[in-house]
């Protein structure tokens, strides 16, 4: 299966759902707040800008891999993690001090630039932050809220919600792994693939399959087996995130370039550089990362340094070996075949993205 064609055609079923959804909620709103409308409006605005749904197809098929058949039902909870996933986002942002998300200005930079223009006397950036951390709560409760009101069962509504508060707790957990070894500065690589399999493999791949899954009724064994392969690409998915942050765009990233050089991220590049570097390469790594005023000459050195120390290779054949791996395991779990072209297609995609 074509995975980035699949991805485009879901993209086409949960956007106007999402739409709809945003539709009502700002009718709802604006009989009680304005602010909140405009925050919303705002919060509609990022999430419907880009994002290739890829974490509501996999609700999607994850419902199917598990037999499940009424395809209305599931593209309209699919939505719900979109939501969850913009709150994250949203507060990751901040924790970043990234300025842009999908091309357009990030929610706390935003309100920030609201806060100049008409506080003149206040702290635009905490009221920036703040109100990302405000908007990025409702969205998180909208989330919910669309599980909450889907469809299907009532003790299947209740193992969902369960299982997706599980999934944030997780990618919280992973975040504060992150924060504190970009903060210490250095990490093993050990304790980087822990990250990753928290704040990434877990949410974007192993939870969203979880909950399709789940709505079909399905047993903790099967959950199990879609584990087996999550874990592993979504690491891989993770390790070519890291890629494109030092060596793509933000044509096609949607972010600053080098931001995560910039912020300081240690990555697996960054970590297998730093093992193989020699004293000149070393301090060319220690002077841009985290340099906020890094030029582009900076970033081309660090690029160097990246490819000269096998740093990019070794990344770029961890990644490969992963997806050789989830793929083996997801040829052994009987499920159907549309879920698994979809899972077994989805997989050399990531591995070989360019956004």
């Amino acid at each position: 299966m074509d995975a980035k064609r699949a991805l485009a055609e879901y993209k086409q079923k949960v956007d106007p759902v999402l739409d709809a959804f945003f539709d009502r909620v700002i009718t709802e709103n604006s009989k009680v707040d304005e602010n909140m409308v405009d925050a919303i409006k705002y919060a509609r605005k990022i999430t419907m800008s880009g994002g290739k749904r890829a974490r509501a197809a996999f609700i999607y098929y994850g419902y199917l891999a598990a037999g499940g058949k009424e395809r209305k039902k599931i593209i309209e909870a699919s939505a719900s993690i979109e939501l969850i996933h913009s709150y994250l986002l949203m507060h990751d942002d901040i924790i970043d001090q990234d300025e842009l998300r999908h091309g357009v200005k990030t929610t706390h930079v935003h309100y920030a630039q609201i806060a100049k223009r008409y506080f003149k006397n206040k702290d635009a950036a905490h009221f920036g932050n703040s109100m990302a951390i405000i908007i990025g709560d409702m969205i998180n409760s909208l989330g919910n809220r669309i599980l909450f009101e889907s469809k299907f069962a009532p003790e299947l509504i209740i193992r969902v919600l369960h299982r997706m508060q599980d999934i944030v707790s997780f990618t919280i957990i992973g975040e504060t792994e992150d924060v504190m070894i970009e903060n210490r500065g250095r990490a093993t690589e050990k304790e980087i693939m822990r990250m990753y399999e928290n704040k990434t493999a877990k949410y974007t791949i192993e939870g969203p399959l979880h909950l399709g899954a789940i709505l079909a009724g399905a047993d903790n064994k099967f959950l199990q087996s879609l584990s087996a392969y999550s874990i592993p690409a979504g690491i891989a998915f993770q390790i070519q995130d890291d890629i494109l942050g030092v060596f793509g765009s933000v044509g096609k990233t949607g972010k600053p370039v080098g931001s995560d050089v910039r912020q300081g991220k240690q990555t697996i590049l960054v970590a297998k550089a730093l093992e193989k570097a020699n004293k000149k390469q070393k301090e060319i790594l220690k002077r841009c990362l985290g340099n906020s005023k890094l030029t582009k000459k900076d970033l081309e050195e660090f690029r160097q340094v990246i490819i000269e120390t096998g740093s990019l290779k070794y990344a770029q054949d961890l990644a490969e070996k992963l997806i050789f791996e989830a793929k083996e395991k997801i040829q052994k779990v009987s499920i159907t075949n549309e879920a698994k072209d979809f899972l077994l297609g989805i997989a050399d995609y990531m591995l070989n993205r360019e956004v």
